[in-house]
């Protein structure tokens, strides 16, 4: 299918639809709303589960609406609160068939993929439809994306799922991103970077405590476990990916987040997945038949005056031991908002390295290459060309100081600079972003505002050189477009 005809169905399907999106959850992608969440949670007015998304709903909700939440709380966090419980009722729309049609267009994506991230090719463009009950949500997304230069149009089935709420929890299939970690610009082992894969899972509904005494210490918690299947041209074809993350706020302002990733079976690999997933001893005499990630993030918020301020850190570790030999990969960051005339100025200062250390913080000895590489799966973890985790793949160092300011009437502007290095000359295993090592500085302005039924996005960009095999300095422009009936 070429891209006219791709984009000539979603303009007919556009035609044939009503609604405006709605979800249980709150969704990856929405960087004023992961703002005001942030905000909520730093005034302790909701709990602090607020790195593992998607977000459920309910919670929010739920302290949000009980009495008193709010009393003595600042304006910014009157306004936060505000934003998110109206956001929360447009998704919460019961009984009501409701659809968006999206479009994005960029001379050239970006390299660097983040929290907020537009789009991965050239042209893409989706029409969604989704009904909710109490109970159940279901959404069909179809779509297609293409790059420019005749290349081939790809279907995309993203971001469609069916939700059952059973019990406290939630059991879904489909196509769902997720995005874990407490980082802004990235997420080591899993966000949204690559595209969703097909996946069944199953996650808490709300984040309340443990009734019982022996557990309530943990405070609120949120688990989640999903099976996925990376179907895509690899050399072990339908490889099985699965994910489990366990998040906890054991008191107010400090989260932590416990997660593994790893993949099994797959053309030319033995499968006995129930087997092989509590194999974690892996040395030189017993090599496990997985590939597998383990990360650790810890952050903490609170108000420093009426500002509100957090801190956070990710490590992801390649190998079995968590302490030594760890091969360990590291995310630093931290975010301040402070109040503007008519709005809110978030700044963030974020570091990522892929360069993994021998030992946890051993920083002078590394292991080059050793990221989202491995020698049994030598697709890696990686999905359709692109890394689960960092966008800039193995062997990689990122730095980015970045501005949010949330204006009135729903506006939005951001500014990003970011100092990348990627890949290394001592990295000989590869790297799926560049050809080359080389070092990229970029700075990008985006703005962001509804328009009527239309929610806008719009993104220019300028940086000093580009990934190998191109060369030299290049500007780019991206408009996205949401158009809710």
């Amino acid at each position: 299918m070429r891209s006219g005809r791709c984009f000539a169905t979603i303009a007919l399907l556009f035609a044939l639809t009503s609604g405006a999106q709605a979800s249980p959850w709150a969704e990856v992608g929405d960087p004023s709303l992961r703002s005001d969440i942030e905000v909520l949670a730093a005034a302790h007015v909701i709990d602090g589960i607020t790195t593992q998304w998607p977000l459920p709903w309910a919670s929010l909700v739920t302290r949000l609406n009980a009495d008193g939440a709010l009393a003595g709380q600042p304006t910014v966090v009157r306004d936060a609160a505000a934003h998110v419980l109206a956001a929360a009722q447009d998704a919460l729309g019961y009984g009501e068939l409701k659809a968006t049609v999206s479009l994005d267009a960029a001379s050239a994506p970006s390299v660097v993929r983040g929290f907020d991230g537009l789009g991965r090719e050239t042209i893409q463009g989706q029409v969604s439809a989704e009904y909710m009950t109490p109970t159940t949500a279901i959404r069909v997304s179809l779509g297609g994306e293409s790059a420019y230069h005749g290349g081939r149009t790809k279907i995309l089935l993203d971001n469609s799922y069916i939700a059952q709420r059973v019990g406290s929890a939630v059991v879904y299939a489909g196509y769902l991103p997720h995005w874990w970690g407490p980082g802004w610009i990235s997420a080591l082992s899993l966000s949204n970077n690559a595209r969703p894969m097909p996946q069944i899972g199953i996650a808490r509904g709300e984040t309340e405590a443990f009734e019982s005494p022996w557990l309530s210490w943990i405070g609120p918690w949120q688990g989640e476990f999903f099976v996925g299947v990376l179907d895509d041209p690899r050399i072990a074809k339908n490889t099985i990916y699965s994910g489990l993350r366990f998040t906890f706020n054991p008191f107010p302002g400090l989260e932590i987040g416990l997660a593994r990733t790893d993949e099994v079976c797959g053309t030319g690999h033995p499968c006995k997945p129930l087997a092989y997933y509590f194999e974690f001893s892996n040395d030189p005499s017993h090599v496990n038949h997985t590939n597998d990630e383990g990360v650790i993030d810890v952050k903490y918020t609170t108000l420093l005056g009426n500002y509100p301020f957090e801190a956070y850190l990710q490590l992801m570790n390649e190998d079995s031991s968590p302490i030594s030999h760890s091969g360990t990969s590291h995310l630093f960051g931290t975010s301040i908002w402070l109040p503007m005339d008519e709005g809110r100025l978030r700044l963030t200062l974020e570091y990522s390295d892929s360069v993994p250390t021998v030992d946890i913080f051993s920083f002078g000895d590394v292991l080059h290459g050793f990221a989202y590489n491995n020698g049994g799966y030598p697709d890696g973890m990686r999905y359709r060309g692109r890394s689960l985790g960092f966008s800039l793949d193995s062997d990689s160092t990122l730095l980015t100081l970045q501005a949010g300011l949330q204006g009135s009437n729903g506006w939005f502007y951001e500014l990003s600079f970011h100092h990348a290095a990627l890949s290394n000359p001592n990295n000989t295993v590869g790297n799926v972003v560049t050809t080359a090592p080389v070092h990229v500085n970029m700075a990008e302005a985006r703005v962001s505002f509804p328009w009527e039924r239309w929610h806008v996005d719009l993104a220019g960009r300028l940086a000093d050189d580009q990934p190998r095999p191109w060369h030299g300095f290049q500007a780019a422009i991206e408009a996205s477009l949401n158009y809710a009936l």
